[in-house]
């Protein structure tokens, strides 16, 4: 298997929004976002699926080293080896992909966050540096863009700790800031043993209207000049937003079930963008 067919595979078996959003670039900017992509699934897959802190901190210090190599002209992993020689064309940098692996450590230092501005620093290593590569791949020519693409990262991240409170919690795991959650008179073991209530929803509400309005802010920040070239953006924005209001529609049920969209529906949003160019 060449680097190239195991970035595409990666980013294909993730089933993640973001796939379909790639389909509609031209190929050398495919190539490009397919393989930060798959770079972002690597790191992330050793958070979330190995139990052992000491050994995912171990495999996050070989990414460390790996990204260092990489840069130095020595990739070795097939997804640096598929990402390093889109480097130059897209100025991408190696301080990116570290603070991508930095977030991805946070994970395992802190489990809780006690405001919402200790939250945003973690999405931004998170989720906002991969806008920031992302809009680049795309074709960035404004610097304004880079402040859109972090706010949009931000409202996208937000989205999936809406998302995943369930699932996050069977990892002990709340990012739902403790602040909010006193606020709201939600308990921290009602959520790690995924009682639905009332104040829950209340909670969440609050949670989506701040999703919301980030997407709003995000868009607001886009120059005219890119909006064609960051269609991708657009596209994920519309699917996110989407999967977003599907679980406003489902009174945020979150804590026992994981809410989606199905393929064909991802699809069908990220063509209506490409296609008619509104969200």
């Amino acid at each position: 298997m060449t680097p190239e067919q195991y970035v595409q595979q990666k980013a294909a078996a993730s089933g993640s929004s973001f796939y379909y959003a790639f389909l509609f670039l031209p190929p050398p900017r495919r190539a490009a976002i397919t393989a930060f992509y798959a770079f972002c699934r690597e790191v992330d897959d050793v958070v979330d699926e190995v139990s052992d802190p000491g050994v995912a901190r171990t495999k996050l210090a070989w990414w460390h080293a790996e990204v260092a190599k990489s840069f130095a002209g020595d990739p070795s992993h097939p997804v640096m080896q598929a990402l390093m020689p889109c480097v130059p064309d897209f100025g991408l940098e190696q301080s990116q992909l570290q603070a991508v692996i930095r977030g991805c450590e946070m994970d395992l230092e802190q489990t809780r966050y006690l405001d919402f501005p200790n939250l945003q620093r973690y999405c931004h290593l998170v989720a906002g540096v991969v806008g920031e590569v992302a809009a680049r791949i795309f074709g960035q020519s404004r610097p304004e863009t880079t402040e859109y693409a972090h706010k949009l990262g931000l409202a996208f991240q937000l989205t999936n700790i809406i998302r995943d409170v369930g699932e996050d919690a069977l990892r002990g795991r709340i990012y739902l800031p403790v602040n909010e959650l006193q606020q709201f008179d939600v308990k921290a073991h009602e959520i790690l043993q995924r009682k639905h209530s009332d104040r829950f929803v209340a909670l969440m509400r609050f949670q989506a209207q701040r999703a919301h309005a980030l997407y709003e802010e995000a868009l607001a920040l886009l120059p005219a000049q890119d909006r064609r070239a960051q269609k991708p953006g657009l596209m994920m924005a519309s699917i996110y937003r989407t999967l977003l209001r599907e679980i406003e529609h489902e009174d945020f049920r979150v804590l026992n079930q994981r809410i989606s969209l199905t393929p064909l529906r991802k699809l069908w949003l990220a063509w209506k963008v490409q296609a008619l160019g509104r969200l």
